[in-house]
This record gives C-alpha cells, sequence and structure tokens, in this order.
C-alpha cells in the first residue's frame, strides 16, 4: 500500500534538554501511520540543547522550501550571567574567568545597547559547528586546541538590555542569520566592563515564524492522531512572503514539466510584475500550490523548485 507523504510546517516550542535533531525525530514519529510516511523532514535552524522557543520543522515537500527560513532574520531572549565567563559561553561549560560587576548605570546601558545596533564583526566561538579541515571547532575544542577564526559581519536590528538583578542581565535582539547570541552576551559584558555567560536562551520569531503559533511536544502527544495535522501548516508556509501569481491549466501543467512561461500579457501577472527579477510562488486556477519560480521584468517565468503534485 501507497502511504501518504506528509508534508507541511509544524511550529514546535522545543524544550530544553534536547537537541533539535532529536525533536524533528520525535515529531516525524508523532505524525507516521500505517497510511501516512513521515520519514522526510528538518528543521529550519539549530537550536542548541540548552535553548528553548521556536524550531520550525518541515515535512515531505515543505522541506525543498527550508532554507528560506534558515537565511530569515531570528529574535531571541537570553539572560546573561554577569561576572563569570565559561569556555563554552553558556551555563554548560566551565567557569574560566571572573569579574567584579560595578554598578551599571541606565546611561551605560543605552550607549553600550547602541554600540551593538546595525552591522558589526563578530568572531565566532570555538564550540560551534564551523568546520576546519573538515573537523567541527567544538571537537578541536574538546582536545583543548584553540584555532584562529576570523570576524563575521553580522547585523543587529534591534537590541534591548534591562538588568533583572545586579548581576543578571535581560537581551532581547532581532538579528541576522551566522549571529551567535552566546557571543553578543560575553562582548556586552565586557562591554560593561566585566564577564559574562548565557544561562538561558530563547528563539520568539524566526522569518515570518512566531513563537505564539507554536506547540509543545508534550501537547502534540496528548492530541489524537488527526488533531495534530491540524497543526500542519501549508507546503509553502516558508515561502509565504512571496508574491503570489495564478496560472490557468496549460501554464499549469507546462511549468510543472520545468518550461519557460512569458507571462507579461496574462492579466494576474500584472500585479507582481516588478523592475527587476524576483521570485515568486506559484498556484493553480483551484488553489494548488505548485512552487517558486523567478520572474523577470520582462515576464519571463523560470520555474526554481516545484512539488510533486
Amino acid at each position: 500500500m501507497t502511504k501518504t507523504i506528509v508534508s507541511g510546517v509544524i511550529l514546535i516550542d522545543k524544550p530544553q534538554g534536547l537537541t533539535s535533531q532529536q525533536v524533528v525525530s520525535k515529531v516525524k514519529f508523532l505524525l507516521k501511520s500505517p497510511i501516512f510516511n513521515s520519514k522526510k523532514a528538518g528543521h529550519t535552524g539549530t537550536l542548541d540543547p540548552m535553548a528553548t522557543g521556536l524550531l520550525p520543522i518541515c515535512l515531505g515537500e515543505a522541506t525543498k522550501f527550508s532554507h528560506y527560513q534558515l537565511d530569515a532574520n531570528k529574535t531571541y531572549e537570553a539572560i546573561v550571567k554577569l561576572g563569570a565567563k565559561t569556555d563554552t559561553g553558556d551555563a554548560d561549560g566551565q567557569i574560566i574567568a571572573t569579574k567584579e560587576v560595578l554598578p551599571i548605570h541606565p546611561d551605560t546601558l543605552q550607549k553600550v545597547t547602541n554600540q551593538f545596533l546595525g552591522i558589526i564583526p563578530q568572531i565566532p566561538p570555538m564550540y560551534s559547528a564551523l568546520k576546519k579541515d573538515g573537523k567541527k571547532l567544538y571537537e578541536l575544542a574538546r582536545q583543548g586546541i584553540q584555532i584562529e577564526r576570523k570576524a563575521r559581519e553580522i547585523e543587529i536590528f534591534s537590541l534591548k538590555l534591562a538588568l533583572i538583578d545586579k548581576d543578571l542581565l535581560k537581551l532581547v535582539v532581532t538579528c541576522s542569520k551566522g549571529t551567535y547570541v552566546r557571543v553578543l552576551g560575553e562582548d556586552i559584558a565586557r562591554s560593561l566592563g566585566t564577564l559574562g555567560h548565557l544561562v538561558a536562551l530563547r528563539r520568539i520569531k524566526t522569518g515570518n515564524f512566531d513563537i505564539v503559533n507554536a506547540i509543545t511536544l508534550d501537547a502534540l502527544e496528548r492530541l489524537d492522531f488527526a488533531q495534530r495535522f491540524e497543526w500542519l501548516k501549508p507546503i509553502d508556509a516558508c515561502v509565504k512572503f512571496l508574491p503570489k501569481l495564478v496560472l490557468n491549466d496549460e501554464q499549469s501543467v507546462r511549468t510543472l514539466q520545468g518550461q519557460r512561461l512569458n507571462v507579461k500579457n496574462h492579466a494576474l501577472a500584472q500585479n507582481v510584475l516588478a523592475d527587476t527579477t524576483q521570485e515568486i510562488r506559484l498556484f493553480t486556477a483551484n488553489g494548488k500550490f505548485l512552487g517558486v519560480a523567478s520572474l523577470e521584468p520582462n515576464g519571463r517565468l523560470q520555474p526554481l523548485k516545484l512539488v510533486n503534485v
């Protein structure tokens, strides 16, 4: 018997202590049955085991568009413990240095906030999955090996800092892909004249997804099997921000064959044509999502990623 492939996006509120891949495996298990195949799945950006919060998981055909959320901006809430530095930059590591925490004036806090806004350089941590000569940096770090890392440009779109205790600093940050919040916390603590490490990290937004629309693994497991599918967002959930173009039956068939089209004179294309080449979502006349295509200013339409229909 041919099984129906589960396709769509589900937003999980990841618990502390689990890896992102363990969460994916649990979701796959909860959505499989004798008639449903949920083998193909992946997340849209790793969260460390210590971290909690939003983890979008793509299943089936939706995995073709997961990279759009991998590249998306993220928003985090974090707590930095001031006065101590760990080898990993977070509470999972060992304290390797301490420094007194002097009283911090609100003006100083605002000055430091402004200092970290915009495009800034950031040196990736040794405890990361980045690779050097085929080996992950954290593997080298565990062997006591330190290597030089080049600073990379990241962008901080918004940042709020607030002292919740004399040695606990809360930060809420919206940042670009590739930002290490652990390193940001360390750098902010240094700018405040002390040391610091992360003791809590929670992702609350990624791209157009929000934690308020997520479900915990425990809550998902408590639901009846059919009810679990009610949390599954459409296949195009990761690309909802792209303009939408509806094709007629003939155009839909040609597109699914990988053919280029010219839609400049297509009435429904007029409201999505732009001065530059752009990516758009394609739909059939009856509302079925076909995939993503590149649309040039001259009306030339080139399929990029298509779903199996």
